[in-house]
């Protein structure tokens, strides 16, 4: 698996992670993600944007337009039962990967 599909697939899994709690808006998203890692991770627009409009073409997510909490008009995405059912996989995928890489770096 090359590094940029790794990356890209742990971006689309963090995205249906945060919108499994409530739909937000893209802003909102990457906010979510950046607190929840402790400020380690910043999701650039330039790979948020992206990311969801392949999750949404993939049908995992869906969008509405709405109001954000700063009165601007925004698209909210939120997840669709196809998406729940991937964020399951790819959670059960990515903890099998975690406790691999990290045998491997105890070892090393």
């Amino acid at each position: 698996m090359a590094a940029t599909e790794l990356l890209q697939g742990t971006l689309d899994m963090m995205v249906l992670k945060t919108l499994a709690l409530e739909p937000l808006h893209g802003y909102a998203i990457a906010r979510r993600i950046r607190q929840a890692s402790g400020e380690v991770l910043m999701v650039e627009e330039g790979s948020l944007y992206p990311a969801l409009y392949r999750l949404e073409d993939r049908g995992l997510v869906a969008a509405e337009w709405g109001v954000s909490e700063n009165n601007r008009r925004a698209k909210f995405y939120h997840l669709t039962k196809a998406g729940r059912k991937e964020l399951d996989a790819a959670s059960e995928k990515w903890t099998k990967v975690s406790i691999a890489v990290s045998r491997v770096m105890q070892g090393a």
